[in-house]
């Protein structure tokens, strides 16, 4: 790999603003609309009800799910320190997001396409990191295979965790669970570019003092 290859400009002032809008969004976005809704229970109501066609604040949450979605493609576009097969799943993802928005689910039984939808989003966002991961030294460590294979398994049993909650109509703490993973895989990539940005500014600061001596 050559000096090239890993360049600080590759986490660009656009991702780390992304980074931090990213979880900040999520969080307001759902919290807002909770609070413009009397009477709604974040423990036991899902973060998708808010935007569910019988919801008063529908269109506000939608927003905010379609913005996370434009956040996250604009992430798998830009942030090439990762993996393509992690870009492409993240790509994914965020249309995900979008199709869970387009078909909303319903106060009162199932939408099977948003299950669908909000199912493969789940799944996408706990997986992609093993699928991002670099094998030398000269990536982040935060990108090689140890890091990578660690926050796989930490938010695949965090989402297993919500999907079995969901899915199961005799528990009522779905709300809590979803707002838990919903919050991790959106910290997550934020950490993942933080990260990844101070390590490419280190290893372009101890570069040029080489050149120097």
């Amino acid at each position: 790999m050559t000096q090239t290859d890993i360049h600080p400009h590759q986490v660009s002032r656009l991702l780390l603003v992304l980074a931090v809008l990213g979880p900040i969004q999520s969080v307001v976005g759902w919290s807002l609309s909770a609070a413009l809704w009397p009477g709604y229970d974040p423990i036991t109501q899902t973060i998708s009800e808010l935007a569910s066609p019988e919801s008063p604040v529908r269109y506000i949450q939608s927003s905010f799910f379609l913005l996370g979605a434009l956040i996250d493609i604009v992430v798998a576009w830009k942030f090439t320190v990762l993996a393509k097969p992690a870009r492409v799943l993240i790509f994914l993802g965020g249309l995900a997001t979008i199709g869970l928005t387009i078909f909303p689910t319903p106060l009162v039984g199932v939408s099977e396409p948003h299950r669908v939808f909000a199912t493969l989003s789940f799944v996408i966002f706990s997986v992609w990191p093993v699928f991002g991961m670099r094998f030398t030294r000269e990536w982040p460590p935060i990108v090689r295979p140890l890091a990578s294979i660690v926050a796989t398994l930490a938010l695949g049993a965090i989402a297993i965790g919500f999907l079995s909650v969901w899915t199961n109509p005799e528990i009522h703490t779905a709300g809590l669970w979803e707002r838990v993973v919903t919050t991790s895989q959106a910290i997550y990539p934020a950490l993942v570019i933080i990260l990844t940005w101070r390590f490419m500014k280190n290893h372009s600061s101890n570069g040029a003092s080489g050149n120097k001596s």
